[in-house]
């Protein structure tokens, strides 16, 4: 399971208004949105039109990472708080951590998509406490905590602040069901809404600790993943532990059809005036221009959403050109995508 420094637990706990947990939730609307960039990177470089299996079970993934981002959004409006999310210090820098000390040591990398890439850095962003079949475990170090009990205080503190925390939200919420379902993404305006919207964070993640899929029944992040290392669909199996095993269709991940994408790009690396630093640097610009359109629409103008969503599509577009383009150095690579904060080029 991923850890988290104890202190953001601890400074959870020890908030005494709404407004001491706006910082919190921010950092957890900066955790969520930490790992779309190198979600999307793995899924850009499955040359379109193949490996179609893999990309579907990314995308999914990449869908709820969004939509877990624009809950933890909303939470912060509903405390009276208003998300940062076009500035600088919201982007990661890649190669690295993930915000709030998450990982303890984990380095996450923008990459070309890999069954490495997805066991070693995928599986161990999304794994749960108890991985099934379950395990035994030496006993957690005290000196960390999890992301589960992160949101779970955060929870506990709603619960104790109760109805008055909810009293002064700082304007409307995005709730554009054109792109999350309506009982996913819901107005958090009390205790009990605001809860439920944690736990689907939560549980989407992780599954539940019986089982590999949620309460709605959708495999957890961690076990779709999963399905990739192992080569196999996870299909109900009534006589396997747990009621699931890696028995269905096989998954192969064609390294063919996988672009030799540069990994962890610099665009100020490579030659100005060349296509490569061209197309590098617009594609970080559309990237910075989805991440403005994010911002507008938690802060004051929900309808932004549709020109957000339109962004990514843009991105998914740019990104073709990108991964088209031969380094200069290294004709047998591909230029890097780099997401990174570029207001203008």
């Amino acid at each position: 399971m991923l850890k988290i420094n104890p202190r953001y637990v601890a400074q959870v706990r020890a908030a005494a208004g709404p407004e001491d947990l706006h910082g919190m939730v921010q950092s957890a609307i900066e955790l969520e949105h930490a790992t779309i960039p190198t979600y999307l990177c793995a899924y850009f470089t499955l040359k379109r039109g193949t490996n179609q299996p893999i990309a579907e079970i990314i995308r999914s993934v990449l869908i709820e990472e969004m939509l877990h981002m624009s809950i933890a959004s909303n939470l912060l409006i509903a405390l009276g708080g208003h998300p940062s999310i076009d500035n600088p210090a919201f982007v990661p820098k890649y190669p690295g951590p993930l915000p709030m000390g998450i990982g303890d040591g984990l380095i996450v990398p923008l990459a070309r998509c890999s069954i490495e890439l997805v066991r070693d850095v995928f599986m161990k962003i999304e794994e749960p406490v108890d991985p099934l079949p379950l395990k035994a475990f030496a006993a957690e170090t005290p000196s960390y905590s999890t992301i589960g009990e992160f949101y779970a205080a955060i929870a506990d503190k709603l619960r104790e602040f109760g109805p008055s925390a909810f009293s002064r939200p700082s304007g409307p919420q995005m709730l554009n069901n054109n792109w999350f379902p309506a009982d996913e993404l819901f107005r958090i305006h009390d205790v009990d809404s605001a809860c439920s919207a944690i736990d689907i964070i939560v549980r989407q993640g992780e599954g539940t600790k019986i089982s590999p899929v949620d309460l709605e029944g959708g495999i957890a992040h961690y076990y779709r993943f999963e399905q990739i290392v192992k080569g196999r669909r996870l299909v109900a199996a009534p006589k396997a532990e747990h009621g699931y095993a890696f028995a269905g269709a096989p998954l192969t991940l064609d390294l063919r059809n996988v672009w030799n994408m540069q990994e962890n790009p610099d665009p100020d690396k490579l030659p100005p005036g060349s296509r490569a630093r061209q197309v590098s640097l617009q594609f970080a610009a559309a990237y910075t221009s989805l991440l403005r359109a994010l911002h507008e629409a938690f802060n004051g103008k929900p309808d932004a959403i549709n020109q957000a969503m339109g962004l990514m599509y843009e991105l998914r577009l740019l990104s073709q050109q990108v991964l088209e383009t031969p380094l200069p150095d290294s004709p047998g690579q591909s230029t890097g995508l780099s997401f990174r904060y570029q207001p203008s080029i």
